[in-house]
């Protein structure tokens, strides 16, 4: 074993994460789960969305035998959608080539859809101690600092000059030790922002410390303009229910419930909501406003109330549907569709009503 891998291995051993619900096994369906919510996402936050899952979907069959409704609306809440179809569709793809059996090697794990190189080593070296190598954005950070590699990790050859090192840095044998090594390190050490130099096992050999440049490397991604885009959206309300549409299956919140948007040309939104949504309403009241931040845009959000006092039959159409406002926990929704619906049970929170 080198010595990168030796220290590393000792150093979580004693100060590592080693109680977390995913671990402990070699369960790959679990560990596939836990490697899915964990991009993107905190552990404190993953941890019960993983419990409710596997409560509902003990096993890759029953993922795969589920609505992808019924997925959705468990994911709700937990961001970047997309995971969540492509988990579904993974799932059937086990069951329909691999008989239900989770493939085994890194090359066939990253077949299915919604994982990369990065995962499907992770899911191999836990599940079948495959020796690869992962390169995650807390790894990415770990090797930049320690080995003072130069460049935004995001750039092709940076990215291969980091495959490259985690490669050559591989033990031979305890693949699943070093991997989760290498997680706990840059998640509860060498962090972003504030990381823990002190109890860092390479303090006394990491470039980045060495030569002040912690808040340096990795280098920034280049900066550019974050696009702005407005949107004004339905609140239609009938008998205690919000009318809902469901989202295309890609594209922003794909396959998630949403209110209706409001053209940007539509000067009159109850004319509008007769024509288009079946729903005759009395006033038009604006609530309060949200903005909310994606990865790669900005989306502001102008939500208008609509209380209707007729329903046609086309607002009962295939795509859309009256959410009773008291099951809105079960309803697969986008967080800011969520955040508007949950505060209209605090009437000071909106404009004009």
């Amino acid at each position: 074993m080198s010595e990168f891998a030796r220290r590393l291995v000792a150093w979580q051993r004693e100060h590592g994460r080693h109680n977390l619900p995913w671990q402990g096994g070699n369960d790959a369906y679990r560990i596939w789960l836990s490697e899915i919510m964990l991009q993107q996402t905190q552990v404190d936050t993953v941890i019960p969305y993983y419990l409710r899952f596997l409560e509902r979907f003990p096993d890759v069959a029953a993922l795969a035998a589920a609505p992808v409704e019924d997925v959705m609306a468990l994911w709700s809440g937990l961001g970047y959608y997309a995971r969540a179809r492509n988990l579904h569709r993974a799932a059937q793809q086990v069951v329909e080539r691999h008989g239900g059996q989770f493939p085994r090697t890194a090359a066939e794990i990253e077949t299915l859809p919604g994982i990369g190189r990065s995962t499907a080593a992770a899911i191999a070296a836990f599940a079948h101690d495959e020796r690869a190598a992962i390169l995650d954005g807390n790894v990415k950070r770990v090797l930049c600092r320690i080995f003072g590699i130069e460049g935004f990790p995001g750039e092709k050859a940076v990215e291969n000059r980091l495959w490259a090192l985690a490669e050559s840095l591989l033990p031979e044998r305890g693949i699943g030790p070093y991997i989760q090594a290498q997680m706990d390190l840059g998640a509860t050490v060498c962090t972003r922002g504030k990381p823990a130099c002190a109890r860092c096992p390479f303090h006394d050999d990491c470039v980045a410390r060495r030569d002040g440049r912690i808040a340096e490397l990795p280098a920034a991604r280049p900066k550019k303009a974050v696009p702005r885009r407005s949107v004004r959206v339905a609140v239609v309300l009938h008998d205690g229910q919000v009318l809902l549409e469901r989202r295309p299956p890609t594209g922003i919140w794909g396959g998630l419930l949403a209110l209706p948007e409001i053209p940007e040309q539509v000067a009159d939104v109850k004319g509008w909501a007769d024509t288009t949504l079946g729903v005759e309403c009395a006033t038009a009241s604006p609530l309060a406003p949200l903005t909310h931040t994606f990865t790669h845009f900005v989306l502001d959000m102008q939500p208008l109330r609509l209380d209707a006092t007729r329903v046609a039959a086309q607002a009962m159409e295939p795509g859309h549907g009256w959410q009773p406002l008291a099951t809105l926990a079960d309803a697969a929704l986008p967080t800011p569709v969520r955040r508007i619906l949950t505060a209209l049970s605090a009437p000071d929170l909106f404009s004009g009503v």
